[in-house]
């Protein structure tokens, strides 16, 4: 049975611990607000500029692009999305399991990594996978060039044939305590889904469509990866938070549980010196 001294050393290392915790949930509450604001100005802005590409694909009979182009997909490049830290639930294990999810429903097909995030990178590095590139500390001050670079490598080893099909897995915030695992197709660019079906206004270009439809093709392709760096971002705080919620209460509990040992252990203690002076009078 542990002594009065152990128990007090026991008190005192989780009372350190739920202080880290507190710490920790603050500092994400924090982080998350500022996150979840850019992941909410950042989706009107996507739909927008997707509205604007199919207004474009509308009005364009020949339309034509690399990142257009469809192939056999026998060579796919896996874009995976995951945290630079740990200590957020089930964050990282909800995407590592549902990219080898992906891997195995495409064991046929020659699957490169792309990692995002230290995470998702050292998990397939230990199990000796090869990673084509990989983008670790991005997340402390996750930026738009970060985005640029991703999809430029994305965009380049697509227009220059290496891969057939990009897919990316990313978390999407859904709330504070929900995130849900997404594994969307981003290369090629579906035409049909580009397109608009609704009736839409008759604009005048000052530039000639397939001019500015090359420019604002790629960028929204950043936007799209942009878009799941940012949603990825406030969902790792969003975990990170309700995690550390659920340590700092568990401390507490067990603080307690403690806590009323001791005080059994030094009521036991004090009813045994009563019974022997009793006994020895």
């Amino acid at each position: 049975m542990p002594s009065l001294l152990d128990i007090r050393r026991r008190i005192r290392s989780v009372k350190n611990t739920q202080q880290l915790t507190k710490a920790m949930k603050t500092v994400s509450a924090a982080k998350l607000r500022r996150a979840q604001e850019r992941v909410l100005s950042a989706r009107p802005y996507a739909q927008q500029l997707r509205k604007v590409l199919g207004n474009l694909t509308a009005r364009l009979e020949n339309i034509s692009h690399p990142l257009l182009e469809v192939r056999p997909e026998q060579r796919i490049l896996f874009v995976i999305v995951t945290a630079d830290r740990g200590l957020c639930g089930a964050f990282n294990s909800n995407i590592l399991r549902a990219a080898q999810t992906f891997l195995r429903s495409h064991a046929g097909q020659n699957v490169k990594l792309l990692t995002a995030g230290r995470k998702g990178r050292d998990f397939f590095r230990r199990r000796g996978m090869s990673i084509q590139r990989e983008f670790v500390n991005i997340f402390s001050r996750l930026d738009y060039s970060h985005a640029r670079d991703i999809s430029e490598a994305v965009a380049q080893t697509y227009t220059d044939a290496e891969c057939d099909a990009v897919y990316v897995v990313y978390n999407e915030f859904k709330s504070v305590i929900q995130q849900r695992v997404v594994v969307e197709k981003l290369l090629p660019l579906s035409r049909a889904e580009l397109r608009e079906t609704d009736p839409q206004p008759d604009y005048i270009f000052e530039q000639p469509p397939q001019e500015i439809f090359d420019r604002l093709l790629p960028r929204y392709a950043e936007v799209q990866i942009y878009r799941a760096l940012l949603e990825s971002a406030a969902s790792e705080h969003g975990a990170r938070m309700a995690s550390m919620d659920t340590a700092s209460r568990n401390a507490g509990e067990m603080i307690d549980k403690l806590t009323l040992n001791i005080n059994r252990i030094r009521q036991a203690a004090i009813t045994r010196e009563i019974i022997q002076v009793v006994s020895g009078a």
